[in-house]
């Protein structure tokens, strides 16, 4: 292993300052997705489009940032890590300010993609930043503070996105970046530097041909995979002709790209580091925990919204305790990753995740708000202890130089984890809510002595009011909405302890792991 402080490498200012730093830009991209998602229905309403029509607001983001992201290491190596770095940055804060000006549907949606792009670059340079700046024994705090600004970011977005739409307009969920990207830009040029295997992997990168075919197959494959899971549930998944058609697109694209760029003597992507039994154990870790993380974050707002008729800033109410709380613990993880063995730490993480799910069984439309944030809080205990822990295994036996690939990888994971996650639970929530339905409905005859007895209260209560004819359709009207209610809780539960199997299956995992030993659990390279 060349650790860090073994290359002579001095960033030239203080390593927390520059975690701050590269924080900053990741806090804003991955706060400002969240954000958009609690004010699509103002987006739509202000350029006159369609509810549908306005979901490729977020369709268009994700696919452009699913491209990018696999392709920022080799992008870094190519022109520079700090160049790529601020360039997205720029990119971002500039397409920001131009979604907020928008004048129409069809140009939000462009400017959207631009941000993508910038944005899909921000995570794998910050992480590889990080990893080159701190000494391994120290990286596990630094991941830390890297992973409060990743988990913590959509806990408060839904808050403030709400508040901002009520209060203000749509364009100040955009308009907000732009002052967080100027000053990103002025603090990463004073802080950040590359260090020397950067110089020289830039050098290396400008001699070797473009690999244009993994680029094309990367782009096309990850952009049809994302708008697959992102349109698959509006669009009845394979009984549309579209969805069916972009998935054998992006199966057949991505299959080519594995084949194609195994065999590359430069490729786009270092697919061979995965032959690295940690990393692979990582990659699947850290496609877990994206699925549950924004699987979480749009299920609990969609369940008090949608069945409580709470509002938007109330639902993100919910979340933001769990944010406080993953701010807390982050410090603490990143203390004990150098001095427990990580898989310890995943282990425990993974359990008290899959703990608040299985509470749930409970859940009823009776919910008051302090059981549900408390439920997120449980939540965000254990989501604390997996990033940082993931994190640190998937630098194991890592060399320096593929720092850039690994941080790339490991947060197109997350978030191609992250889509799959929102894509099922919306999915799930919809199939489970008919077949309940349906057993309810069975269930609920004529003949029944206690169906008949509350037809009869609810139409004598609305027989003054309505008319006999009028109350009894009413009262039939109001059973059936109850059922529907209770059927779409169930459906909640269900999906619950799906997510709690999940987590723990996950456990299994980490039979796989190495082993590490405390005081050497963050070594990477």
């Amino acid at each position: 292993m060349a650790a860090q402080e073994n290359q002579g490498f001095h960033p030239g200012h203080s390593p927390w300052a520059i975690a701050l730093t590269v924080t900053l830009a990741t806090f804003m991209e991955v706060m400002d997705t969240s954000i958009a998602n609690v004010a699509l229905p103002h987006v739509a309403g202000g350029l006159s489009a369609g509810q549908d029509e306005s979901t490729w607001v977020l369709t268009s983001y994700l696919v452009s940032n699913a491209v990018v992201l696999p392709m920022s290491a080799w992008l870094s190596e190519r022109f520079g890590r700090k160049r790529f770095y601020m360039t997205c940055v720029l990119i971002f804060t500039i397409s920001s300010f131009l979604c907020g000006l928008a004048p129409s549907l069809g140009m939000l949606i462009f400017f959207r993609v631009l941000q993508g792009i910038g944005g899909g670059g921000l995570a794998p340079s910050e992480q590889a930043i990080l990893a080159d700046t701190f000494a391994p024994s120290k990286r596990g705090m630094a991941f830390a503070v890297y992973g409060m600004a990743v988990v913590l970011a959509p806990a408060i977005g839904p808050t403030l996105g709400g508040w901002i739409t009520d209060h203000y307009s749509w364009r100040w969920i955009f308009y907000v970046n732009v002052p967080f990207g100027i000053l990103s830009l002025v603090l990463t040029q004073m802080m950040v530097k590359d260090p020397p295997h950067m110089e020289k992997a830039k050098v290396e990168a400008t001699r070797n041909p473009v690999d244009f075919v993994g680029l094309t197959a990367i782009g096309i494959g990850l952009g049809a995979l994302q708008v697959v899971l992102d349109k698959g549930q509006r669009e009845d998944w394979f009984a549309s002709q579209f969805i069916l058609i972009t998935t054998i697109i992006a199966v057949a694209t991505l299959v080519f790209f594995v084949i194609w760029e195994w065999r590359q003597k430069h490729p786009i992507v270092q697919l061979h580091l995965f032959k690295n039994p940690s990393f692979r154990i990582a990659a699947a870790l850290m496609l877990t925990l994206g699925m549950i993380l924004f699987g979480s974050t749009v299920l609990i707002p969609q369940f008090v919204q949608v069945e409580l008729g709470w509002s938007a800033q109330q639902a993100g109410e919910v979340l933001s305790p769990g944010g406080l709380a993953i701010l807390f613990m982050m410090p603490l993880v990143g203390f004990l990753v150098s001095r427990v063995d990580v898989r310890y730490l995943i282990a425990f993480g993974l359990m008290i995740l899959a703990w608040p799910r299985i509470l749930m069984k409970n859940i009823s439309l009776g919910i008051d708000f302090r059981t549900a944030m408390m439920w997120r809080v449980y939540q965000a205990l254990g989501l604390a202890f997996l990033f940082v822990p993931i994190n640190t295994i998937s630098f194991n036996d890592v060399p320096a130089t593929a720092s850039n690939q690994v941080s790339a990888l490991m947060n197109l994971m997350r978030n191609v984890g992250g889509s799959i996650g929102i894509s099922a639970v919306t999915t799930l929530i919809a199939q489970r809510t008919q077949v309940h339905q349906a057993y309810l409905t069975h269930n609920t005859s004529s003949a029944d002595p206690q169906f008949q007895q509350m037809i009869q209260q609810i139409t004598a209560r609305l027989t003054s009011q309505l008319g006999p004819i009028a109350a009894a359709q009413q009262a039939y009207a109001r059973v059936q909405a109850i059922v529907i209610r209770q059927a779409s809780a169930l459906a909640y539960i269900d999906v619950f302890w799906i997510m709690a199997t999940v987590c723990l299956s996950a456990t299994f995992l980490l039979f796989f792991v190495k082993k590490s030993r405390p005081g050497q659990a963050a070594a990477a390279h």
